[in-house]
């Protein structure tokens, strides 16, 4: 059984917020503003990103909302009625409330009836997942067809008053404050069918790599700022304890962060070793890459290893999108859909590297015509 990408769609909230803005939202820490946000927004080459709260740190849509309305918006694309829907997976890195799961929120927001619901939990590459349920479950003939929702609302987490909460904390230490700079909130929807559907693509294969066994946590919510691994969040007698030892912060070990490149490029070469990827026949590539610092040692690492691919065929709107966690990948591929040129035959490679605990997954896609 093939299947099939035959619609996707996108949500993004409010207005495009550029760097000027960015502090005026999320809040100055203790009134003064960052000494790292430029230095951190030069690397990361983001110019405009969305969020879902608003300057008085009012949430304006929730993530199971933002989903909710990026999988309307696929299915207005697609030829399938919202009742024929038969198994609905999604994603996210946290949901609005911590139980039950962010998949049955998903669909009381959607209201979809008599479906099979899949939730996959994690950061970016969680979306891939729920992506693969969702294919696995087709191509075994269980399902005709599946729509995959992935949505992130991290700007809450960044909120001044958050850091503002943690004992000493008129320094922010590097770890904390990196993301800040980096995530943003919106949500992307692809629908799966066991036929194509006009122009659309066919899922050739998706394969994840996990080194969660061989290398420690990277990015992380629930660890205090001294970290060795043996107490989190709930350990404390009270959540606002927690708070104050910042164990609610979201936090990246950047001295881990070159790892990423390098596990996602030697899981490229591992696929063209096992045959899946002919670097010579790949017409587009879209990879999730964090921040555009990352972009140039990609590059230079496949062009060592002699299966550079042509610049040009590399597409991104990391720029103007902003960085949306699980959600970036479907939102880069539904705008690639959209506007960028592609004819049957064309293969296009998916690569979505996750820093959390290092877990890698691709995916080729075929151009096809019904």
């Amino acid at each position: 059984m093939e299947v099939f990408i035959t619609s996707s769609g996108h949500f993004l909230p409010g207005p495009p917020v550029t760097n000027q803005a960015m502090e005026e939202i999320l809040g100055k820490v203790h009134g003064k503003p960052s000494r790292l946000r430029k230095r951190i927004l030069q690397s990361n080459g983001i110019q405009t990103r969305h969020y879902a709260i608003d300057a008085q740190h009012n949430t304006t849509i929730s993530n199971s909302q933002m989903a909710a309305k990026a999988a309307q918006n696929c299915l207005d694309n697609s030829y399938l009625s919202k009742p024929a829907v038969q198994l609905l997976s999604c994603a996210t890195s946290q949901g609005d409330i911590v139980l039950p799961g962010f998949g049955s929120m998903v669909q009381a927001d959607l209201q979809l009836a008599d479906i099979e619901l899949h939730t996959s939990h994690g950061i970016c590459s969680s979306s891939m997942m729920a992506l693969k349920a969702a294919y696995t479950s087709i191509k075994a003939e269980d399902k005709q067809n599946g729509l995959v929702v992935a949505s992130e609302l991290a700007s809450r987490l960044f909120k001044a008053s958050r850091y503002e909460a943690v004992n000493n904390s008129e320094e922010l230490d590097f770890n904390a404050e990196f993301l800040r700079w980096m995530l943003s909130d919106g949500a992307g929807a692809l629908l799966l069918e066991n036929r194509p559907r006009k122009r659309c693509f066919r899922i050739d294969w998706i394969r994840g790599f996990s080194h969660a066994d061989a290398f420690p946590v990277c990015m992380s919510v629930g660890y205090p700022k001294h970290n060795n691994g043996d107490k989190s969040w709930q350990d404390y007698p009270t959540y606002s304890e927690a708070e104050r030892e910042g164990a609610l912060l979201i936090r990246q070990d950047v001295r881990l962060l070159e790892q990423v490149v390098k596990l996602g490029v030697d899981g490229f070469l591992r696929l063209i070793h096992e045959q899946f990827i002919t670097p010579q026949n790949i017409n587009h590539v879209l990879c999730h890459y964090s921040s555009d610092y990352f972009r140039s040692k990609i590059f230079d690492m496949l062009n060592k290893a002699g299966v550079g691919i042509a610049e040009h065929k590399w597409y991104s709107n990391l720029a103007t999108r902003g960085n949306t966690g699980c959600a970036s990948l479907f939102i880069m591929l539904d705008e690639f859909s959209r506007t960028q040129q592609y004819t049957p035959g064309d293969t296009i490679i998916c690569m979505v590297p996750e820093s959390g605990r290092f877990n890698n997954v691709f995916m080729q896609l075929t151009v096809v015509d019904e």
